[in-house]
């Protein structure tokens, strides 16, 4: 994992020296799945300055004002970032679809929006990598029993876990749909099994290392005479 992480670090420097395309991770599972853990022990490995994290929860007043797309565009990575999303455009054809929020007349026609408006990013200049945590049942247990024992983990449950476990074969189902009708050959979708923390952080890693190899972004070749800088940075003759 450390040489993998320097790897990741090295080519994150040359994609923000290049400075001519960004890379968007989007991270989608169940709750206690691993999001913000892949975003501290994966996405921590490399400089932040060269990163954009954006979470999406429940939309605003304002965001409600807009088309659901409206608020995932605005959240886009700029040129030279990593841009990284816990949870996406996808809730609206998952936590919508199981909770009726919209019609299926309405849902049922995102996953071609969705499509569409990928292809737009990518040819954009952002290559879009997608990672779907998958847990188990019995693990997602555990971990929520972890952490209502754990003092310093108690803040981050809520009740409402236990009504969206009640959903889960609903969740597999739209999950199913998700993956299926949304893995395109440039934008497809990678499963990554995240019961065991230490594989999730590894496999991610390697996936964003791949994908950054293959982009093989350069160091740019800035118009300089070498020789000449180096001569005028030479330390003063003593007389």
């Amino acid at each position: 994992m450390k040489a993998d992480q320097e790897k990741l670090r090295q080519l994150q420097e040359r994609l923000y020296a290049e400075g001519k395309r960004s890379l968007l991770l989007i991270l989608q599972g169940m709750d206690t799945s691993g999001k913000d853990g892949t975003i501290i022990h994966v996405i921590g490995a490399v400089d932040p300055q060269g990163v954009k994290i954006t979470g999406f929860k429940a939309p605003t007043a304002e965001e409600r004002l807009h088309d659901y797309l409206w608020r995932i565009r605005n959240a886009l990575p700029a040129v030279r970032q990593i841009g990284i999303f816990n949870r996406s455009h996808y809730e609206d054809v998952l936590i919508v679809r199981v909770k009726n929020l919209v019609p299926e007349s309405v849902w049922s026609k995102r996953y071609n929006e969705i499509n569409r408006f990928e292809r737009e990013v990518i040819a954009s200049g952002t290559t879009i990598v997608k990672i779907c945590l998958h847990i188990s049942f019995d693990e997602q247990r555990k971990r929520l029993v972890a952490r209502l024992l754990d003092p310093t983990k108690r803040w981050k449950f809520n009740p409402n876990d236990l009504e969206e476990r009640s959903r889960w074969s609903d969740y597999q189902v739209a999950y199913d749909a998700a993956l299926f009708r949304c893995s395109t050959p440039i934008a497809p979708w990678y499963v990554v099994p995240a019961n065991k923390k230490w594989y999730r952080n590894w496999a991610i890693t390697r996936i964003l290392i791949e994908t950054l190899e293959e982009m093989d972004p350069r160091y740019p070749e800035p118009d300089l005479d070498i020789p000449a800088l180096v001569e005028r940075l030479a330390p003063p003759s003593r007389a």
